[in-house]
């Protein structure tokens, strides 16, 4: 439905020029929520503006439903309004000058030259995207006396009035407060998957990626360097970066003494195994095994690799799960235990840590 190709865009700034894309492709299919994650000054937000039309790449072609609406080698440069695309911007965009009506009709009274609505038209149309948003009793409230979470709604409804073929989210929970932000993580998602509409997201929280996502794009310095579902690209990233900017990520490193489908290294903690290599034995490897991997216990498990004594070091109880850090042979482990788990600093413990949650990163 969206296809990229090859983008590329460079700033010329002051001190030099920044390459804010540097060949960057994907694509994403009809009806799915596609994440772009990457941290201040990756280029997540510029790819997003040049499929919106607001900024004008270098090189690369752009397709929203076969429509090619930007192409540097075919020069086809499509404006903004003649996308089929909605957007919400971070701060929202809300005109305070008008009611939550009159911001929603914006695109339909105000948008494409090419199409005039009627009024009757407008009105259904407005009416119909307030209650896909559970605003339809605001409709003639100010926009001045909007809460953020309602101002997001209304937001969400003026990108949705003209139903467009892709909707464009450019960090639109980021100035919520914590809790109504979970709260919207799920009515986003909810809506855009009731609704089928393809969605483009773009954040650099981990969190609403990794739980708002159907698939989900890792860029970093204008590189698009991972790509996958959230599980999979959490469970699997294809290097440390990507590893550790999804989250805390325990990394050791060694040497393999046994490649194939069950795997092994030398290291200094000791042998580990794990899954599905093809490095030649002697070869240097790292391998990333995440908190929530280790599974902590006062008896020795009957497990027969990758178990481990360990001390103890600290211990915090957080309700939902128990984090702490636990020292094998001298190395610092980070780990995240089940509530259940009853652990004190300075105590002994075993660990295991099953040969399928450890895998291999560049």
């Amino acid at each position: 439905m969206l296809k990229i190709i090859d983008l590329k865009k460079t700033y010329t700034l002051e001190h030099g020029t920044v390459d804010a894309l540097r060949g960057v492709s994907f694509d994403v299919a009809d009806g799915e929520f596609f994440t772009l994650l990457g941290p201040s000054g990756s280029g997540k937000s510029t790819a997003m503006r040049c499929v919106a039309g607001l900024e004008h790449p270098q090189a690369g072609e752009i397709y929203i439903d076969d429509l090619c609406v930007f192409s540097s080698e075919k020069n086809i440069r499509v404006s903004p309004d003649k996308r089929p695309i909605g957007m919400v911007f971070q701060s929202y965009a809300i005109w305070p000058h008008m009611s939550v009506a009159g911001n929603v009709s914006f695109p339909l009274v105000y948008g494409s030259r090419d199409r005039k609505h009627s009024k009757k038209d407008v009105r259904k149309a407005v009416e119909e995207a307030l209650d896909m948003v559970q605003m339809s009793d605001y409709a003639e409230r100010p926009a001045t006396q909007l809460s953020g979470g309602q101002q997001q709604r209304v937001a969400l409804a003026r990108a949705l009035v003209s139903r467009p073929k892709l909707l464009l989210l450019d960090e639109p929970l980021s100035n919520l407060d914590a809790k109504l932000r979970e709260e919207m993580r799920i009515e986003l998602k909810e809506l855009t998957h009731r609704l089928g509409i393809t969605s483009l997201f773009v954040t650099h929280d981990q969190v609403e990626a990794l739980s708002m996502s159907d698939r989900l794009g890792v860029i970093m310095d204008g590189l698009l360097v991972g790509l996958g579902d959230p599980q999979g690209i959490y469970r699997h990233a294809p290097d440390k970066r990507v590893a550790d900017f999804l989250g805390v990520a325990n990394t050791i490193e060694g040497r393999i003494t046994q490649s194939g489908a069950d795997a092994a290294m030398d290291t200094e903690i000791g042998p580990l195994s794990f899954h599905n290599c093809d490095i030649d034995s002697g070869e240097s490897v790292t391998v990333a095994i995440r908190p929530e991997a280790f599974i902590c216990s006062h008896e020795k498990p009957d497990a027969s690799n990758n178990v481990f004594e360990a001390r103890v070091e600290r211990s915090s109880f957080l309700g939902s799960f128990i984090e702490g850090d636990l020292t094998i042979s001298g190395k610092l482990f980070r780990v995240s235990l089940t509530p259940f788990t009853r652990v004190r600093e300075g105590e002994k413990v075993f660990v295991h840590i099953p040969a399928e949650r450890c895998h291999l990163v560049t």
